[in-house]
């Protein structure tokens, strides 16, 4: 087991040429946002999702926020995004200027409804953000067909999402661009970092541009600033980080899939608990593994169980609250009208439990152990 007394919601496993690649770059003074690991895992990363370009960036916020760019959108716009995400899918639309809309999740993948997309569809709509959530690749087939009908972009929020698949094609290939995180807790990591990935050549050369602070492309720095840019480079440390683990991506992709299925063994006939079903077609990769209580037929609400497991050493932690509900979107200008009772239901009563690449089939055995004996 991971420790005898404490089970971390997740921790980074880092066992391939992380410290070899690191002290590399330390060596040669490459320690900067120039250096080879950073062009090596832009190129191996993008290849990983079977695409031609990888643009590295300082986190996955960044990287919405400049695919958003990349892609126009603006003042003015909507992009219409699941209302049970991480708040950043939200906010980067609003740095754009553009109002993100919100769509319900659906009762059984946790994904945004791709039904209830197209009523939230307007003549302002700019691209759809479906977020692959904790791993569970969305519809995708759904989405491009009523993208393509409408002339709407798609932008995959895969930061969760590393090497999940939908109809044999991996997250980051199955949209007109993907963005990825790389925060120390994703199934690859490089700490703090993030990525956009696309097989077109133009909306890669606009991310590459204004990541930069617009410094030219092809042409001598004069610091003449045609438009406003970002500073929004990765450093070559932690490019070297992240080429060890993409190095190992398989690997780290086969441990958590082992994991996730073993917690759904355990679990799965316990009273009172709603488990993430599998979207069809869909290869889940398991970047977190939650639950919901019923307290009702569990016999104890979300809270006195996670109180009770971190009595034994289990940490856990909150999903997330709908974008509806929160308090920043209202005030930016954000319809938060309307009713989402899926994405309350999984806000009021979900939460994770230790999902990390390095647990043992014994820490997840003696988890389930402790949450089935808490049942009353």
């Amino acid at each position: 087991m991971s420790s005898p007394s404490f089970f971390p919601v997740c921790s980074p496993l880092l066992a391939g040429n992380e410290s070899a690649y690191v002290a590399e770059a330390m060596r040669t003074g490459w320690i900067s946002s120039s250096g080879k690991y950073v062009t090596e895992f832009e190129k191996t990363f993008a290849e990983y999702c079977g695409v031609k370009h990888g643009i590295a960036v300082c986190n996955g916020t960044a990287a919405l926020h400049l695919a958003l760019v990349a892609l126009g959108v603006g003042p003015g716009d909507e992009v219409v995004i699941p209302d049970f995400t991480m708040a950043s899918s939200a906010f980067a639309v609003c740095y754009t200027g553009a109002k993100p809309v919100f769509v319900d999740a659906d009762r059984a993948t946790w994904n945004l409804d791709v039904n209830a997309v197209e009523a939230k569809i307007t003549p302002r709509t700019k691209a759809i953000m479906p977020v692959h959530i904790f791993g569970n690749p969305c519809d995708m087939a759904a989405l491009q067909k009523l993208a393509s009908s409408r002339g709407i972009a798609i932008l995959e929020d895969a930061a969760e999402a590393h090497g999940a698949e939908f109809s044999g094609k991996k997250a980051g290939s199955l949209s007109d661009l993907a963005a990825f995180s790389f925060f120390a807790n994703k199934n690859v990591t490089t700490g703090e970092g993030g990525m956009v990935v696309t097989d077109d050549d133009t909306l890669a050369r606009n991310c590459r541009y204004y990541k930069n602070i617009c410094f030219p492309l092809d042409a001598p720095r004069t610091y003449l600033h045609e438009h406003i840019g970002f500073n929004y480079r990765m450093s070559n440390l932690h490019a070297a980080i992240g080429l060890a683990q993409t190095e190992k991506a398989d690997y780290y992709r086969e441990l958590r899939i082992r994991h996730g299925l073993l917690y759904r063994e355990l679990l799965y006939e316990i009273p009172g608990l709603t488990l993430q079903q599998d979207q069809a077609d869909g290869l889940n990769v398991f970047w977190m593994n939650g639950l919901c209580v019923r307290p009702e037929e569990y016999g104890r609400t979300r809270e006195e169980l996670m109180t009770l497991l971190a009595a034994e050493g289990v940490e856990t932690r909150l999903f997330f609250n709908g974008m509806h509900r929160q308090p920043a979107l209202r005030q930016f200008g954000c319809d938060c009208s309307g009713a989402y009772p899926v994405s309350d239901f999984l806000a009021g009563n979900g939460f994770y439990l230790p999902s990390g690449s390095g647990l043992a089939e014994a820490d997840i055995r003696h988890i389930c152990k402790l949450i089935n004996n808490f049942r009353r």
